[in-house]
């Protein structure tokens, strides 16, 4: 049995918290947050507490706050077990006052009100000592059958590049919802195509999968979408994101 102490209360907190549940080898000893409003969600289920300071003796806690408010959190915490925190892009090091710290990042996107299932979830692993680093390892186990070592160097990256998958693809969405109601079409329509979309990339590249009219060169297709939009915004976007794809691609044309 892992005893484990969660602090935080935000979307990662609630989808971990889940999992522990569910987990026979996982004891929560308590969860913290900064408002009795937003313990809410884990009242009835686990000790709560609005107080971050006298916490109970546990093997991990969990650290699942706002990146940039980890470094300044930790080092008011005096504990002697392993803490880690759960993001991409915050280093290591901000743990450095801790004897036993790591890292135990996610790799997902968590939404509010949505609970999903951690099992093919990768999980990004690290920490200072190879001890705990086999505590993290065989925790992480209880949670996801996906498991990887990332140096915070790494880490960073991987998660830049999360930012553009998820991010950067979901204001994409974001425009062409806009797009589709400000000319009265229905956003459904859409949704086929983004899951082909994706689907495509269990089989084929990124840039095997690449189609349309950037790519093919084809100017009077390019042209006329510019013409339809109105946002000078989305048209910025439109031949960023054209240019890019035509550079890439700019041998074949």
């Amino acid at each position: 049995m892992i005893s484990v102490v969660l602090l935080g209360t935000g979307n990662v907190s609630k989808n971990l918290f889940e999992s522990f549940l569910n987990s026979d080898e996982i004891d929560v000893l308590r969860v913290v947050g900064r408002s009795e409003k937003g313990l809410v969600h884990f009242k009835n289920r686990a000790e709560t507490s609005t107080d971050w300071n006298a916490l109970p003796k546990a093997d991990i806690y969990i650290l699942a706050i706002n990146d940039d408010a980890i470094a300044e959190v930790s080092k008011n915490l005096m504990i002697n077990g392993l803490i880690v925190h759960t993001s991409g892009s915050v280093p290591l090091a901000v743990l450095a006052d801790h004897s036993h710290s790591g890292v135990l990042y996610p790799l997902q996107t968590f939404t509010s009100n949505k609970i999903i299932d951690l099992d093919k979830v990768p999980f990004c692993l690290e920490a200072k000592d190879p001890t705990d680093l086999d505590l993290l390892q065989k925790f992480a186990q209880l949670l996801s059958n996906h498991m990887v070592h990332v140096s915070s160097e790494k880490r960073k990256v991987l998660h830049l590049a999360a930012v553009f998958v998820n991010n950067f693809t979901n204001h994409m969405y974001t425009i062409a919802n806009d797009i589709s109601e400000t000319n009265d079409l229905d956003f459904d329509l859409l949704k086929p195509l983004i899951k082909e979309t994706v689907s495509k990339l269990d089989y084929l590249s990124p840039t095997e999968a690449q189609t349309g009219p950037a790519k093919r060169g084809d100017l009077k297709t390019l042209n006329g979408h510019l013409d339809l939009l109105k946002d000078s915004q989305h048209r910025e976007i439109y031949k960023l994101m054209s240019n890019a794809i035509k550079a890439s691609y700019g041998k074949k044309l």
